[in-house]
């Protein structure tokens, strides 16, 4: 604890209070201002509130700033009463509510009119204010840093400087989106677990197990070097097993009927997750005398990467002759490519009116770059004229919901992400 910097805190609800509590504790009982007069009542060790932040400012030396939003942040520092009015050069504000960098820059600018200095601090966790128990994430010139890190020492129980103006708040609102983004891949999991008859609590008590400081969530960035780039070898190590467990999860949410948008994006998205440009290294074929394996290979190369899965699952003896005659040793002869085989059993469809089956064999053309949406859509219209307009609408169904599904789980060009 520093024993002459003197600090301030504007603002005592959860975060603000606890912090102002922290200091108490620590023997550097804080200056503090509240809306609210009686807002100091109950928090150990803290005086009641002055009258404004300006007599905050009067005597402090660090003046921690932990209101709603940005147009209470701007009231009381630059504000009729705020802290700028009655600073003096060598003042530091540290904003510890989360706010726009806009609008951290323009604090920023506007303390430096008065040389005061100014930090934006991302705090977390909120709950563990009181407790000297929070991390203060910073964004600020080091010499604002050093002038207030003896006072925040004092409250936090680990501080981080992550560079300059902004960066403490942008680090705060990227550690929100890993925080928020896991909590839907949690509710996903969970919900596929207990489609399965599994209580969530034992995914939970599976993964507290197994990870028990939660070293995976992170293992991403550890893994990347300087500019966040994963090394290549890296990532086609972990390719296969990433797109192996995703496609199970996929056939999972399938079979139990379980809606799980996060998974398709992950799994669509796994090569770029892994930095790794261009097409999948080529799996070599299993041999033709492993009758059953290469057929569940062909069947994969007729309609897409894990169509086979679900029949490996079947066990019956349809599923399985379908495997090994009908992929095996028709569609794996020499004579005809995967393309033409796959326009024949298109008119076949289309004369049986079947959209569903349809939509599999017009899915696999997409998945394998055989044919585009406007050679599809044209092999319907001529389709039509043999098969008859009824059955038509049967085939323009199947190929339409092909399409649509391929377009939506394709990731968003350059064009599209401006």
């Amino acid at each position: 604890m520093s024993d002459t910097l003197r600090a301030g805190v504007i603002g005592l609800g959860m975060i603000g209070g606890g912090v102002a509590v922290s200091l108490a504790r620590r023997g550097h009982v804080p200056a503090v201002y509240d809306v609210r007069p009686d807002a100091a009542a109950g928090l150990a060790g803290v005086p009641d509130p002055l009258g404004s932040p300006a007599e905050v400012a009067e005597v402090s030396d660090v003046v921690m700033v932990a209101v709603v939003d940005a147009d209470q942040a701007r009231e009381v520092i630059g504000g009729e009463h705020g802290l700028l009015r009655a600073a003096r050069p060598g003042l530091t504000v540290v904003l510890l509510a989360t706010v726009a960098l806009p609008v951290v820059h323009e604090l920023a600018a506007l303390c430096a009119e008065f040389g005061v200095g100014f930090l934006d601090c991302g705090v977390t966790p909120g709950d563990k204010a009181a407790e000297n128990g929070m991390v203060a994430i910073l964004g600020g010139e080091q010499k604002a840093v050093d002038a207030a890190l003896p006072v925040l020492e004092d409250w936090a129980k680990r501080v981080v400087h992550c560079g300059p103006p902004g960066a403490g708040m942008a680090t705060k609102i990227a550690r929100n989106v890993v925080t928020y983004g896991s909590w839907r891949t949690v509710a996903e999991a969970a919900a596929l677990a207990r489609a399965a008859g599994v209580d969530a609590a034992r995914l939970a008590e599976v993964i507290d197990a197994a990870d028990p400081e939660g070293r995976t969530l992170l293992q991403l960035l550890r893994m990347q070097d300087a500019d966040g780039v994963l090394p290549e070898a890296v990532g086609r190590q972990i390719e296969p097993l990433m797109t192996k467990d995703l496609d199970a999860a996929r056939d999972l949410a399938a079979a139990f009927g379980v809606q799980a948008p996060l998974v398709e994006t992950v799994r669509t998205q796994a090569r770029r997750t892994l930095h790794l440009d261009g097409e999948p290294a080529p799996v070599p074929p299993p041999a033709k005398d492993d009758v059953h394996a290469y057929g569940l290979h062909m069947m994969d190369r007729a309609y897409g990467p894990g169509f086979s899965t679900a029949i490996q699952e079947a066990g019956d003896p349809f599923s399985a002759e379908t495997v090994d005659y009908l992929f095996a040793q028709v569609w794996g002869r020499e004579g005809l490519s995967v393309r033409d085989r796959r326009l024949l059993t298109l008119g076949v469809a289309a004369t049986v009116g079947r959209p569903e089956l349809v939509q599999i064999i017009a899915n696999g053309a997409l998945v394998n770059g055989e044919l585009i949406a406007d050679q599809l859509r044209e092999a319907v219209l001529h389709l039509a004229v043999y098969t008859g307009w009824c059955k038509a609408t049967a085939t323009h169904t199947g190929v339409t919901a092909a399409i649509d599904a391929h377009t939506a789980a394709q990731p968003p060009t350059a064009q599209e992400q401006k």
